[in-house]
């Protein structure tokens, strides 16, 4: 069980002095449930450290959306910082010293706003530290202060006089990706009872919040699988990544975003550059899209 290896290989190594474990309710339509949502957590609250252990488990199913984002505004209740981790996300042991560090460094600083554990850049090295800055708060394993939870909107109601301000176009500059979060951000706004981290990720945009993330990756979601929620395909090209340790984290010369990092994100983390084959095409004439795309495939047959 994802839970029970999340527990042993991480939190129960890493020892923290406080432990906050949310749970939502079983969903009705959903046959032994109960019966797996009391298991974990039974396994989420086996503590043998000091450590004090509050819990917040619903009796009904709230959803995504609700569930998880209340369960962090509780958190964040109580604690001025911390680390945010799903049970299905499993890091690396420096994954814990890197947010440590890091919540203290930047505590004062209102630029930092979210610190992940997770880098989908394929062994590229962003910048000159241990760690470059990104627009994107990636959320598989994260860190964060209660001075910027405290801004966050599940409903984004900023989000539609947002959409049409310059500064939406100033700080999403390229129209393929910009179209992309419009999108997903239309979703959100619109309800969708599944989603918690795209409101997130809205919310620190709005208020030009950006993340630190490590040059290498430190938290691997093991919960690909049919049972889950969003990562259903265990052939997903993120599911269960190899984590690596930090080393010493030497602190970037700039706080501020690395673009082609961030470029590099989108293309292949969010599948941007297969969103933009077909913008390429239609600025050509019909009649040669086809042809090209008829000896495409030809080409490809052969």
């Amino acid at each position: 069980m994802n839970s029970q290896k999340t527990l042993e290989l991480a939190i129960r190594q890493a020892r923290p002095p406080r432990l906050y474990v949310a749970a939502d309710g079983p969903r009705a339509n959903r046959e032994g449930e109960v019966e797996k949502v009391k298991k974990v957590r039974e396994i989420a609250t086996q503590v043998d450290w000091p450590c004090e252990v509050k819990t917040l488990f619903r009796e009904k199913n709230l959803g995504c959306k609700v569930a998880v984002s209340s369960a962090i505004s509780w958190f964040f209740e109580h604690e001025e910082q911390g680390i945010i981790l799903e049970d299905d996300c499993l890091p690396h042991p420096d994954f814990f010293r890197f947010c440590e560090e890091l919540l203290s460094y930047y505590a004062d600083d209102d630029r930092v706003w979210v610190i992940t554990g997770n880098n989908f850049q394929d062994g590229q090295v962003r910048g000159d530290g241990s760690y470059y800055f990104s627009k994107y708060s990636h959320c598989w394993g994260w860190a964060s202060w209660r001075r910027a939870w405290e801004k966050f909107e599940v409903d984004i109601s900023f989000w539609p006089e947002w959409k049409k301000s310059t500064d939406w176009q100033k700080k999403i500059p390229d129209f393929i990706e910009r179209k992309y979060w419009e999108k997903m951000f239309d979703q959100v706004y619109l309800g969708d009872p599944s989603i918690w981290d795209y409101q997130w990720t809205a919310t620190v945009w709005y208020y030009g919040g950006i993340t630190a993330t490590p040059n290498v990756n430190l938290v691997s979601n093991i919960g690909f699988g049919s049972d889950a929620t969003h990562t259903l395909s265990v052939d997903h090209p993120h599911a269960n990544l190899s984590v690596f340790p930090l080393g010493d984290i030497q602190h970037p010369k700039e706080v501020a975003i690395n673009v082609e990092g961030d470029r590099y994100t989108f293309n292949e983390h969010f599948g941007g550059k297969y969103m933009r084959f077909p913008n390429i095409l239609f600025q050509f004439p019909k009649k040669l899209v086809k042809r090209v795309i008829r000896k495409f495939y030809i080409g490809a047959a052969i």
